[in-house]
């Protein structure tokens, strides 16, 4: 895995910011967020990672995660409390580590950019060959969908911490 500091800063005291993005900010990046959230915090580090979500449209703006993505989560012990906002433009240069949950979002955030941003990553780079590349989006699916994306979420955000520990240089605790 390549470096993806913003900026190639070493951040030896600093807090690290990461991003997730989806579409609208109620279903697959609130679940990223909450589930990395918990991740964040059981390693003890929730003082010096900062974990947010947003979405590329501004469809929900204020509104709470969607119920199913919410219940879904509740199952498993995760908390969502988020409200949606809108990825500004700002984010790419306040964010260490900003991360899509799919190509269409990844390629919005790389026009914003006009460019290649090397902290822009997908969500796929943190799991196996036998995920998809793209977190599919549940909100017009079935339960399973949201199930489905919580366990692609829950594979991936234990790498996600473990690439950020060792960017930082802390200790990273064996899987």
């Amino acid at each position: 895995m390549t470096n993806f500091l913003n900026n190639s800063e070493k951040l030896a005291h600093s807090i690290f910011k990461v991003q997730f993005v989806c579409l609208g900010n109620i279903c697959r990046s609130p679940a990223a967020q909450g589930i990395m959230a918990r991740v964040v915090r059981d390693a003890g580090l929730e003082e010096r990672i900062i974990v947010d979500s947003s979405g590329t449209a501004g469809y929900h703006i204020g509104k709470h995660p969607d119920r199913r993505m919410i219940a879904a989560a509740a199952r498993r012990g995760y908390d969502l409390q988020s409200h949606a906002k809108q990825f500004d433009r700002s984010f790419l240069r306040d964010r260490n580590l900003i991360i899509a949950m799919d190509r269409d979002n990844f390629r919005e955030i790389q026009r914003l950019q006009a460019g290649v941003a090397p902290h822009v990553k997908l969500f796929s780079e943190y799991l196996g060959e036998e995920w998809p590349n793209d977190v599919p989006d549940p909100y017009y699916g079935g339960e399973d969908g949201f199930e489905y994306v919580l366990d692609m979420l829950g594979a991936g955000c234990p790498k996600i911490l473990e690439q950020i520990q060792i960017e930082l240089g802390l200790p990273v605790e064996p899987a």
